[in-house]
């Protein structure tokens, strides 16, 4: 699942919501990181529309414009569930690796080696 399409399903948790309030809550929940484009958005929804994840709601008119209004589908629900499970997993293993392999804190200097030069009776300097 794209990233575009984790955050549709998740905007749609709560409310059916028409594109633009889309852009602005995935905005919004993934703190400025994913920033949906008007011509991304409905390719989203419409591949998420025909894979049943998500299904028109209603149509209403404001200030002259059609808004076109789209709700999560249990499908829907499922698929996000499963994906935020799988993401969740994969940051879980990323961390318990990190935790393992991170450096040990910096102790004292290494000791610096003895240069070995002949001096009296052989021995270093």
């Amino acid at each position: 699942m794209t990233q575009a399409a984790f955050f549709v399903l998740t905007t749609l948790v709560d409310e059916p919501r028409h594109g633009y309030g889309i852009v602005q809550v995935a905005d919004e929940l993934s703190e400025g990181h994913v920033q949906l484009r008007i011509g991304t958005l409905y390719g989203v929804l419409d591949r998420l529309t025909a894979d049943g994840l998500i299904e028109p709601d209603r149509e209403e008119v404001q200030q002259g414009r059609l808004r076109k209004y789209y709700r999560l589908t249990d499908a829907g629900g499922a698929a996000l569930s499963a994906e935020a499970e799988r993401m969740a997993a994969g940051a879980r293993t990323a961390t318990q690796r990190m935790a393992a392999h991170r450096p040990t804190p910096a102790g004292p200097a290494p000791a610096s080696r003895s240069v070995r030069r002949p001096g009296i009776a052989g021995g270093t300097a």
